[in-house]
């Protein structure tokens, strides 16, 4: 068929109309349609409406957010810490709540409203927060007692469907009782449609947006992890269709601490599921960060039993993990670099002459004690990345390879750290007796008093023992 031909017969074509399954006459062909593109107008940017955070920058207005986490990490009673930090405008795990308190919806379709009462008043209890602090601004509601929430079903005779009236009635009551946040736990029994089905997933997150672009409010997602993820948690993590996770504006992800965190940070092996990190692992509206939130469960007790003090819960704290610099000073790596000079030490820690235990004496660190112990392994790597100690390989004194630890590039007088240094990104100057190791960013490039008087910004926080600034990238060289 040549290209005439086959013009002819597209002209004389009849519109397609599908046959019914019942044998019936075609359905007629719709009406026409027309679509039309609209032409950006150029606007001043100064102009442009900023976003609007509800807490910190986790929570956005009119935008979705899904919380991936594997069972028993903590997302309950952390969606509970944060709703209680935003009812009462307090910075209660680390983020500031954005124009004062807010009003707060907690939907849980997991636990009956009597053990979210228990969640909800261990953490008042510890905090120490009244209901004159949370003035009426908190709702809390379980599909346990009756408040069930089923945005879309889907079945073999009827299909896909989204509950367009119960779409209705929540976007109104929303907008009545003004809630600034709407946390639906979990988000796979708020609907009744194939969670492996990614087109139906998508429908119905794309749903959940539209009430919260509709009701100017955010809305949190929580939502579990599939038991094939046994490692990290990230968010293609999620069980089910991964429209869920590409349809919401951030995703958080919770990851228990690992046993090498664990063993890093000196935390005994039976108490590290006590802590948890968090981390937005699709960040694409707010800053970016360097670094997890760490977080802690406290036990509280309610006071509520007879015989003893009642149930337990768990209240979650932020925490951070110990700074294995704080109190150092230039001074130390002197010492340091002189008794390794002075002697022979090996590298690896089993090694009865390891050179950590140099640095526990210069210290009066215990090094049989685990968490003295994990602070010494991350100086002594930490000085050996910077290259103010160096690993040699040579013989022992019984003729077998060892590495051994040596002195490297010296410390010399600019490694005093100053007093007061330029902060970046929200951290706070260090004080003089600052960290030595390459932390994250914290402003490179704080002047120092150089030889001639005037000053200089050679070294990061003016301290050889951080390494020099790399003027054009600002990137710190070794």
């Amino acid at each position: 068929m040549n290209a005439r031909s086959f013009a002819a017969l597209a002209a004389d074509a009849r519109p397609f109309a599908p046959v019914p399954l019942d044998g019936g006459s075609p359905k007629p062909a719709s009406e026409p349609v027309e679509v039309h593109a609209t032409q950006y107008v150029f606007r001043d940017p100064e102009t442009i409406k900023p976003r609007e955070w509800v807490y910190g920058r986790a929570i956005q207005r009119g935008h979705v957010r899904a919380i991936l986490a594997p069972g028993a990490a903590g997302k309950t009673i952390l969606s509970v810490g944060e709703a209680l930090a935003m009812v009462t405008g307090r910075n209660l795990l680390g983020q500031e709540v954005p124009g004062g308190p807010k009003r707060v919806w907690l939907w849980n379709l997991e636990d009956d409203a009597e053990e979210l009462a228990r969640i909800i008043q261990a953490a008042c209890k510890h905090w120490s927060i009244s209901a004159v602090d949370i003035g009426g601004r908190l709702f809390v509601d379980s599909a346990l007692d009756g408040a069930i929430l089923k945005l879309a079903t889907s079945t073999a005779a009827e299909g896909f469907m989204i509950n367009r009236p119960l779409v209705a009635a929540l976007t109104d009551e929303m907008i009545a009782r003004g809630i600034d946040y709407l946390h639906v736990d979990p988000f796979v029994s708020s609907h009744a449609a194939n969670e492996n089905d990614n087109m139906e997933v998508d429908a119905i997150a794309k749903e959940w947006a539209l009430v919260a672009k509709n009701a100017h409010a955010a809305i949190g997602l929580a939502h579990h992890v599939s038991k094939a993820g046994a490692g990290e948690v990230t968010a293609l993590s999620g069980r089910g269709a991964v429209a869920l996770v590409n349809a919401c504006r951030s995703v958080m992800v919770l990851n228990r601490m690992s046993e090498e965190e664990a063993k890093r940070y000196g935390i005994e092996d039976e108490k590290r599921r006590r802590y948890f990190r968090v981390y937005d692992d699709k960040n694409n509206r707010a800053p970016p960060s360097d670094k997890s939130d760490w977080f802690t469960m406290a036990s509280v007790s309610l006071g509520n039993g007879v015989n003893d003090e009642g149930d337990n819960m768990g209240v979650v704290l932020p925490w951070s993990p110990p700074d294995a610099f704080e109190g150092i000073s230039v001074d130390h790596l002197r010492q340091v670099q002189a008794a390794i000079a002075a002697g022979e030490y090996k590298h690896h820690h089993s090694a009865a002459d390891w050179a950590g235990n140099i640095i526990a004496d210069v210290l009066g660190l215990n090094i049989n004690d685990k968490v003295d112990r994990a602070r010494v392994l991350r100086m002594l790597g930490t000085w050996i990345e910077n290259d103010v100690l160096r690993v040699e390989e040579r013989r022992d004194a019984n003729r077998q390879m060892k590495k051994f630890v040596v002195v490297g590039r010296g410390a010399d007088d600019h490694s005093a750290t100053p007093a007061k240094g330029v902060a970046s990104q929200g951290v706070a100057a260090e004080p003089s007796s600052a960290t030595l190791h390459p932390a994250p960013f914290r402003g490179a490039g704080v002047a120092v008093a150089d030889s001639e008087g005037g000053k200089t910004d050679r070294y990061v926080a003016g301290n050889p023992a951080l390494g020099e600034v790399k003027r054009d990238l600002g990137q710190t060289k070794f």
